[in-house]
């Protein structure tokens, strides 16, 4: 017993260290995000692999490991997939459960669908700028260096602050560098005092000084059709909103914080499908409506909900 569980961990092993490299290659090269169950393998090491795969005991009857989705993987790397996310989990089990022997490439190409062979220009991609860089601000950057992959798509270009006393570069990219709560930053990070940037992952990213937004024109930096997420909470109205608008680079807003006004609160997967072409400022809402909304909307749609008492908790986030 004792040998055959150790055969069986460094089996499992050795799948896990050869699937690493296939999945950094589909990310780097495809844009392709991989995931198991709503956990991204992408920059794991072995054992944070095989631990996202025995969380999936949670969540079903049986247990998953890299032996069942390692071939999965293989078939993702020989078809012509770009931007895309793929939850090789789910793939796995679903297969095990309803494959009835049938080819595994033959499933995994009937699964994808059109995403296979699907042309995505260039044109897609978005200039992303941080207005302010407080814990919501640092957090996005993470996300956004995180899910860069190949620097296609949304693309993490600059961040606005006001200037502070001090090595206030060396300070803002150490409070990048570390979180309380959200542990270290997953990469690597310099910083070029010169020309005021952080490179976080490869990312360049300029640190822009600016005490509002009449003082930035984003063009001289190479920066255009920007997307500005505005994360100081300052400004929550149309028209405080609007003066990131008549910054040359600009060409969108989003709010952090709860929008004042005619301005439209979103929660993805809720009322996203409210967003119109035309609108060019949104709010992404507040905490606690992100929080509690995604679950009511899963109880009201099962149960039904009459009434109820929301009660705002708030946690520590500047």
């Amino acid at each position: 017993m004792r040998e055959s569980c150790l055969q069986d961990w460094t089996d499992r092993e050795a799948t896990a260290e050869a699937m690493i490299p296939m999945i950094g290659g589909l990310y780097r090269n495809k844009n392709v995000i991989t995931s198991v169950y709503g956990r991204q393998i992408i920059n794991r090491s072995v054992i944070e692999l095989m631990k996202a795969h025995r969380f999936v005991r949670h969540m079903e009857e049986q247990e998953l490991s890299v032996l069942d989705t390692y071939p999965i993987v293989q078939v993702l790397a020989e078809l012509d997939i770009n931007r895309i996310h793929v939850d090789v989990g789910r793939l796995a089990v679903k297969y095990r459960n309803e494959g009835n022997g049938q080819d595994l490439k033959e499933f995994v190409v009937a699964e994808l669908g059109d995403a296979i062979g699907q042309e995505v220009e260039d044109g897609e991609n978005r200039d992303i700028v941080l207005y302010g860089f407080g814990r919501i601000g640092r957090l996005l950057a993470r996300i956004l260096i995180e899910k860069s992959g190949a620097g296609k798509g949304l693309r993490l270009r600059a961040i606005v602050v006001r200037r502070g006393k001090g090595e206030d570069l060396v300070k803002r990219a150490s409070l990048l560098r570390r979180d309380s709560i959200h542990g270290t930053f997953r990469g690597s990070l310099s910083i070029d005092e010169e020309n005021e940037a952080i490179i976080a992952n490869g990312n360049y990213i300029k640190i822009i000084y600016a005490n509002n937004p009449s003082e930035v024109d984003y063009t001289e930096y190479g920066i255009k059709n920007a997307l500005i997420i505005d994360n100081t909470g300052v400004w929550r109205d149309e028209a405080g909103l609007s003066q990131h608008l008549n910054c040359p680079g600009a060409a969108r807003v989003v709010l952090t914080a709860p929008g004042k006004g005619d301005l439209k609160n979103i929660v993805y997967g809720i009322n996203h499908g409210s967003i119109e072409a035309e609108d060019t400022i949104l709010s992404a809402a507040s905490c606690t409506t992100n929080a509690i909304t995604p679950v009511l909307k899963v109880m009201n749609d099962e149960y039904g909900i009459n009434s109820g008492h929301v009660e705002t908790v708030h946690s520590y986030t500047n």
